[in-house]
């Protein structure tokens, strides 16, 4: 038998993809030579150096093959993955299957997966004994089981085993983690491993920690960790890898950190690892940092590389990076696969670079719904909410069904087109396919109605959900907002909190700034409170700016300033235009010099916010500070950005821009709005205008 090993490996070599006609030369030779009718075994090897379909034919023309002979060319077409092959091929093979036989058919029906044909080849199995006798038989049959989803018959199969080894264990800890059982996989570990005395090896391992990592349970996996050190499993990438996953996955970056800067050799998944992990900790610089290291270090990416480095630079908005990345992705020749292709398309829509995105898009052979949704989103982030309606009409008629994902961007689109004839018919879509009932779908279409300007309706749907999360009350509560109904989105959010759904941050954003729409004071001052007090939320950026408004609408610029120092320098020109608004509702113009300084600051080319300030110097009549005011927009040559509005009326968007005349009704428009300018201004009006308010724009 030894001296047939050098033509074995020759064999093993030839069955390379890259050497073709090697495997035809060296079955020549072993013809020419007659060493190949002396021997089954180096026969096997032949037939495995083929590929599959030549290799059948070769098998057919011995006359009785032994079941060595038929396990080789089983195995050449696991080796292709082509797992029904495997099934079908059996029946013609002429010889009875025997231990070796049962573990590659078993196999083939995990990947299909298969359940029906894995249970008829564990009876199979039974009635030649190696169920109960066979490890390997009986570890295939644990793996089948797990793959095809059916753990109970994964145990009752490892139960029925008298003396399991380790990788039959280990099978089973693996089947458990894979089905998102993680609780059972450690309990089983606990219990059949650790309570049994018997030491785990690296892989088994491996599923240890992954499960703990899905757990998020620092305490076992700590102790999965510790146990590595100490029996010196350092030298097991695979497993030093897992852990590197579970510090990242639980959030601790620093820990998972110095798991890499000790880790003595990397692989492709190591700094894949570290990548992904910095970008679900939203730390787009770092993550660009490592994949830079990575490529100075000569490792060649994957595309789940490509994925993670192409999420770090839509974090960041380095379109520049994103575009090296996608020269990666080409030569490395997976720039069309699914979640490559997606990830691209996220990142440059995210960079306000539609149109690549989209010629990217139309390239991809295969689109699921996951990038449909990246489209539609991006789209409507891009201010083309038509355009994304338009791809989701394409989507239906040649794409894959929409999951809820998509469906909840779609009505995004919809709620920046504010059509009410189309949210009417995109709710009918929902009722007919039954998506009304998915919880984020309600509160998406809550908001739709909301901003088409029909609370009613948002009202009715608010009512009709079967479930309400605190997404679904926070949007009602947002909608009463826009609308100006304080009292009854401070009144919706009391009957939240007595439904026992805790507010979170965003819930606290709406209800605020509902109370600063309507004046509601106290109701805003005792809500804001009870954030930190009562649910323990931290108010941010956005709390604290709905309170500014709030106190500088009711005049309270002393209390609004001391939330302002509060925010250590970080608010926005948003914020602080908001309270120079207040400034000249109230006419104090000496504070109003005060925000105006902050804001000008901030944002010095912004010609509304030097409007504002001239209408406040004018109430105090401080000419010379208007005529300076207006000087700086002049030499600098700033122009207020014009304001647009949109009406439908019969199914047709009219748009309107501030300054323009260019719609086709405009004459017989302004005539009418001169006919009611002029009642509003007569004496039989029951209000008065308040023309103090109104001074030349420029």
């Amino acid at each position: 038998m030894r001296g047939w090993q050098p033509l074995q490996k020759l064999l093993e070599a030839a069955a390379e993809p890259s050497t073709p006609h090697t495997a035809a030369r060296l079955h020549a030779h072993l013809l020419r030579s007659g060493h190949l009718h002396s021997s089954h075994h180096l026969t096997a090897h032949v037939l495995a150096s083929y590929p599959p379909a030549l290799a059948r034919h070769l098998f057919d023309e011995i006359p009785d093959p032994t079941p060595r002979l038929a396990n080789a060319l089983l195995r050449a077409r696991v080796r292709a993955r082509q797992w029904r092959d495997v099934l079908l091929l059996l029946p013609r093979l002429r010889v009875r299957p025997d231990a070796f036989t049962l573990p590659l058919l078993l196999k083939s029906c995990a990947m299909l997966p298969c359940l029906a044909h894995g249970r008829a080849v564990h009876a199979l199995a039974v009635r030649s004994c190696a169920a109960y006798t066979d490890a390997f038989v009986a570890a295939a049959l644990v793996q089948m089981y797990a793959k095809c989803g059916d753990m109970v018959s994964s145990i009752n199969t490892y139960s029925a085993f008298e003396k399991p080894d380790m990788v039959l264990r280990t099978s089973v800890v693996t089947g458990y983690e894979q089905n998102g059982m993680a609780q059972e996989a450690l309990e089983f570990f606990a219990r059949n491993v650790v309570g049994q005395g018997v030491v785990p090896s690296p892989v088994t391992l491996v599923s240890v920690i992954s499960a703990a990592a899905q757990l998020r349970d620092v305490r076992n996996g700590q102790a999965c960790h510790a146990f590595v050190l100490r029996n010196d499993f350092e030298y097991d990438l695979a497993l030093l890898n897992a852990i590197l996953g579970f510090y990242m996955r639980i959030g601790s970056v620093q820990a998972a950190r110095r798991v890499f800067d000790g880790m003595p050799e990397r692989d492709v998944v190591t700094w894949s690892c570290m990548v992904t992990g910095y970008v679900r900790a939203g730390d787009a610089c770092e993550a660009l940092s490592v994949h830079r290291r990575m490529v100075q270090a000569g490792m060649k990416p994957n595309s789940v590389t490509v994925v993670s480095v192409a999420q770090a630079c839509s974090l960041a908005l380095d379109v520049e990076e994103g575009k090296t990345v996608h020269d990666i992705a080409v030569k490395i020749g997976c720039e069309l696969e699914v979640t490559v292709a997606t990830a691209l398309v996220d990142m440059y829509m995210k960079c306000s670079c539609h149109e690549k995105a989209m010629q990217l898009f139309f390239r991809m052979p295969k689109k699921d719904a996951v990038a449909w949704a990246a489209v539609i989103s991006g789209l409507t982030q891009n201010g083309l909410p038509d355009e994304s309606m338009r791809v989701f009409k394409c989507m239906l008629l040649d794409g894959p069904v929409p999951d809820a994902v998509t469906i909840v961007k779609v009505l995004a689109a919809c709620s920046e087109c504010a059509v009410m004839r189309q949210a009417f018919c995109i709710h009918g879509y929902l009722v007919n396919t039954g998506f009304c009932d998915n919880i984020f779908v309600a509160a998406a279409l809550v908001d739709l109605y909301s901003k088409c300007g029909n609370v009613g309706s948002a009202f009715r749907v608010f009512e009709s959900a079967t479930e309400k999360d605190v997404v679904t009350w926070s949007s009602m509560i947002a909608g009463y907002g826009i609308h100006g109904l304080g009292q009854q989105a401070v009144a919706l959010y009391q009957s939240m909190v007595d439904s026992s759904v805790r507010p979170n941050s965003q819930t606290f954003v709406s209800v605020l700034s509902a109370c600063s729409h309507f004046g509601l004071v106290q109701e805003g001052k005792s809500i804001f409170k009870s954030m930190t007090q009562v649910y323990g939320v931290t108010p941010n950026t956005e709390h604290r700016s709905a309170m500014v408004d709030l106190l500088g609408r009711a005049g309270e610029f002393q209390e609004a300033m001391e939330l302002l120092r509060e925010m250590g320098g970080i608010a926005d020109a948003h914020t602080w235009c908001a309270l120079l608004a207040a400034c000249r509702a109230h006419r104090d113009t000496e504070m109003g010099e005060v925000v105006a300084a902050k804001l000008l600051k901030l944002d010095p080319d912004h010609a509304g916010y030097y409007n504002l300030l001239t209408n406040i110097y004018a109430f105090d009549e401080k000419w010379d500070n208007v005529k300076e005011t207006r000087d700086i927009i002049r030499n600098r040559g700033l122009k207020k950005v014009s304001g647009c509005s949109a009406v439908e009326i019969n199914n047709v968007m009219h748009t309107f821009t501030a300054g323009e005349a260019s719609h086709q009704d405009w004459k017989k428009i302004s005539t009418l709005l001169w006919e009611l300018s002029l009642k509003l201004r007569g004496d039989d009006c029951f209000f008065q205008l308040d023309t103090q308010l109104v001074f030349a724009d420029f």
